[in-house]
């Protein structure tokens, strides 16, 4: 299945002009390379992206206080906010993910849930890393530009029979943004700090497999 994924479209999910905050150039290759994403995200999402760690404090405090610390508990390292490790680079290939909701999304909602697991392809496509998710309603795909031990992730939202998602920066109420981090052997996570879909974080898990549906 994976040599028929809408992966071909990825080429478009960032537009063909950077927009975005204005930043600085930078003097060295390494700082260039740190603000490279800047260039293309939205100010709203670049605010999201620095309020990470409030997001994760935000999160663990309403769940925690909703009486779900168990679950939190058995979730290990990937809802750990500084279970980062080293060399973050996935593995290109298909992976089952699983997505774990932090904060109610709607009134009346519980402020955790984890859902079942579906799957995602993860491609390099001209020297970047892409990531797409392949089944469901909705199914969040983008890339990931390097940012020290860290990849972060800029992406948009395909919606029921939509074969290929919308360009990054064409619908603000499509948009993602997140940080990608490896969080122990052959485990990754995507965090999405205050989603438009509602809640306070967004956390996917993401761990490869051989099994496609």
């Amino acid at each position: 299945m994976a040599a028929g994924l809408p992966l071909a479209g990825c080429a478009e999910l960032l537009p063909p002009e950077p927009v975005g905050v204005v930043v600085p150039v930078a003097e060295d290759p390494a700082e260039d390379l740190e603000l490279e994403w800047q260039r293309y995200a939205s100010e709203a999402d670049a605010a999201r992206i620095d309020r990470l760690g409030e997001a994760w404090a935000e999160g663990l405090a309403t769940v925690r206080a909703a009486d779900f610390i168990t679950a939190v508990e058995e979730e290990g390292a990937l809802l750990e906010p500084d279970a980062g490790l080293a060399r973050p680079d996935p593995t290109p290939g298909s992976y089952r993910c699983r997505l774990v909701k932090l904060g109610a999304a709607d009134a009346g909602d519980p402020a955790f849930i984890a859902y079942p697991a579906f799957f995602c392809y993860v491609e390099i496509e001209e020297d970047r890393f892409t990531i797409v998710k392949q089944t469901g309603s909705q199914r969040p795909a983008g890339r990931l530009f390097e940012s020290d031990n860290r990849y972060i992730f800029l992406g948009s939202l395909a919606l029921g029979n939509e074969r290929d998602p919308l360009a990054y920066g064409e619908d603000e109420s499509r948009d993602m943004a997140g940080v990608w981090e490896r969080v122990g052997p052959f485990r990754w996570r995507l965090a999405i700090p205050y989603p438009r879909s509602g809640g306070v974080l967004d956390v996917f898990e993401l761990v490869p497999t051989a099994d496609q549906p």
